[in-house]
């Protein structure tokens, strides 16, 4: 049947990485990476070719039955519907770019073989959450793109700090993994089935408390993947990876897995009216947090990280506010220019002598290609929310959700995010001047950019700053086309008066002005100094690391060390090994008195019989007496 040519989506990455992986050192080069770059651009020239099978209620693909056992009955199917179509999209076309990009990136690198491998392997399980079209097989796309950044992000394992970036990576996540797994659970317990479809259809004949109870456990499985409080603290270290790691697991889509989550399961999610605003609440703590980070962060990539935790908070916030297509919205326009923003932050670290500090960078819009320039200030225009930009539209149509929402807990949560607006223009201006302008403050020498690693970034650019389109609002002559393209899937219809609307653009505006020109009165002549209390507080994430550590880490440690050492090896191990001595102890007794000698016999034996005659004696003396 034609359905099954979906399966070529997920699986053409899945050969290409295989294939590297055992035979990549061994092929050419050039035949490697050929094919690593074929298998994600066949992805998304299947996606584009098959792109009617996701209109009405999508089609479902069947390969085999999984599992069979009882009431389990798990099939390996693809869901390719109106809500899957555009992430598959997106993922595989911004992979095929990052892909090419990585070839120049990586053009030094020895072990090509093993990273390209898992760069594949990491796009398939990207693919396999998507297109899932049950809780088993989205799962095991989730535990595959955690498995893939612990190697991606730690790939050059020789240098210490990698090694612990990609475990802390995987082991942080790893907590949010059981809350999804519980939920997972407990979701066949009250349905008896594992199909995505078939729990939303029977979302609303489970109790409100469980639901309650089940949204808080997808959240917090969610927040891991996307870096959301409290779940948050790998995302900044996982820049220990090389930059095309970065572009495609920290912007475009495993820090996005969360958001689709909700998303596709939003059926049950929005049940909960608690939930709902947990969700919220999580999404507008995080964005602030982030941007507050953001701020004070010296490396360039690690302010793109906190930068991410930011924007997909206001996914999250979207997604709490009812507003499926707004989340969706800016998940993709993000994906663009924040690809775009890794990328050309790669270029510049390069450029400036594999210097990442951007107090010692400087004066780059002279130095490099012309082009670099330019495309990081479309990234950071549509970062900043610049108007015309998408990400104008995509962060404002959240925020417009948000004010529109009828219960007044909101009005907070949108005050959080038109603050958190504030503060992205600021670091994002910040880092524009630091990088580009003034005078040169570094001394590294530079390295140059080839063009494998340049031309990528021009398609990224103008997806950028063009890919409002995907949304426009009725207001400036839009026609929404991914709300009407989501039906029922878009959730809640945000309307608002176009007086209301045009007020809320016009604060967007003020607030990237005021970002703009704070950020060009501190830095466009920037003087080294020394942060103070609350920006070496920002510096170091609020030490978040370090309340984790004391909080929950060192306790931790003390509970294992207590039970390995007093429980296991003193308790366990001691009476084990005490009653051994005693054991043998009596043994050595029982040796001694086995001499062989007859004598010796004879004399236990005499001694034994004098024994029994004296307690005879005394039995009878104490009959007598009585």
């Amino acid at each position: 049947m034609s359905e099954t040519l979906l399966f070529l989506i997920p699986l053409l990455p899945l050969a290409c990485a295989v294939l590297n992986m055992l035979f990549g050192m061994r092929l050419p080069r050039l035949v490697t990476e050929t094919l690593a770059v074929c298998g994600v651009a066949g992805a998304f020239v299947v996606t584009l070719l098959l792109w009617a099978f996701a209109d009405g209620d999508g089609t479902r693909a069947e390969l085999f039955t999984w599992l069979a056992s009882g009431d389990l009955d798990v099939s390996f199917a693809l869901n390719f519907d109106r809500l899957a179509a555009p992430m598959t999209l997106m993922v595989t076309g911004v992979a095929t770019l990052i892909h090419l990009y990585a070839v120049g990136y990586m053009h030094n690198e020895g072990d090509y073989a093993r990273f390209f491998g898992l760069l594949n392997l990491f796009v398939f399980a990207m693919l396999a959450i998507i297109l899932a079209d049950n809780l088993l097989l989205l799962f095991l796309g989730w535990e595959g793109v955690g498995l893939c950044s612990y190697g991606l992000i730690g790939f050059w394992y020789k240098k210490l700090e990698n090694a612990k970036a990609g475990t802390k990576a995987f082991l942080v996540t790893r907590v949010g993994d059981v809350f999804l797994g519980i939920a997972m659970l407990w979701l066949f317990s009250l349905t008896g089935t594992l199909s995505i479809s078939a729990i939303n259809a029977q979302a609303a004949t489970i109790s409100p408390g469980v639901v309650i109870v089940l949204t808080l456990l997808l959240l917090l499985g969610a927040c891991g993947k996307s870096a959301q409080l409290p779940l948050m603290t790998w995302l900044a270290d996982a820049m220990a990876g090389p930059t095309p790691v970065s572009a495609l697991i920290h912007a475009a889509t495993m820090v996005t897995a969360g958001v689709y989550l909700l998303c596709r399961l939003f059926p049950l999610v929005s049940l909960s009216a608690v939930g709902m605003t947990a969700i919220t609440a999580i999404g507008a703590l995080t964005a602030l947090y982030a941007a507050t980070c953001a701020l004070a962060q010296r490396e360039i990539k690690r302010v793109l990280a906190y930068s991410t935790m930011s924007q997909v908070g206001y996914m999250f916030m979207a997604v709490g506010a009812g507003s499926v297509a707004g989340a969706m919205f800016h998940l993709l326009t993000h994906a663009f220019f924040k690809a775009l923003l890794f990328m050309a932050a790669g270029c510049v670290i390069h450029l400036a002598g594999e210097e990442n500090d951007i107090f010692k960078m400087g004066g780059l819009a002279r130095r490099g290609p012309v082009e670099l320039f330019w495309v990081f200030l479309a990234g950071a225009v549509c970062l900043a929310g610049v108007p015309l930009t998408s990400g104008f539209f995509s962060k404002d149509g959240i925020l417009l959700a948000i004010f529109t929402h009828p219960d007044p807990l909101y009005k907070l949560f949108w005050l959080i995010g038109v603050l958190t607006a504030l503060l992205t223009a600021c670091y994002t201006f910040r880092l524009v001047y630091l990088v580009f302008a003034g005078k040169p403050r570094g001394h590294g020498h530079p390295h140059a950019i080839s063009m494998a690693m340049r031309w990528p970034l021009w398609p990224l650019a103008l997806l950028g700053l063009l890919g409002g389109g995907l949304n426009l609002p009725t207001l400036v002559g839009g026609g929404s086309w991914l709300q009407h393209w989501l039906g029922e899937l878009a959730g809640r219809h945000v309307e608002a008066e176009h007086s209301l609307e045009w007020l809320l653009i016009g604060l967007a505006c003020l607030l990237v002005l005021s970002g703009w020109g704070f950020a060009h009165w501190r830095y466009r002549r920037f003087v080294p100094a020394e942060s103070g209390l609350i920006g070496r507080f920002f510096l170091h994430g609020w030490h978040a690391d370090w309340l984790i550590d004391r909080l929950l880490v060192r306790p931790f440690t003390a509970i294992a060390g207590f039970c390995a050492l007093g429980c296991d090896q003193t308790l366990f191990d001691g009476t084990l090994a005490g009653l051994g001595k005693l054991t043998n102890c009596w043994g050595g007794l029982l040796r001694r008195m086995a001499t062989g000698r007859v004598s010796s016999y004879l004399s236990a034996f005499a001694w034994g019989f004098l024994l029994i005659v004296g307690w005879l004696l005394l039995e009878l003396a104490g009959r007598g007496s009585h």
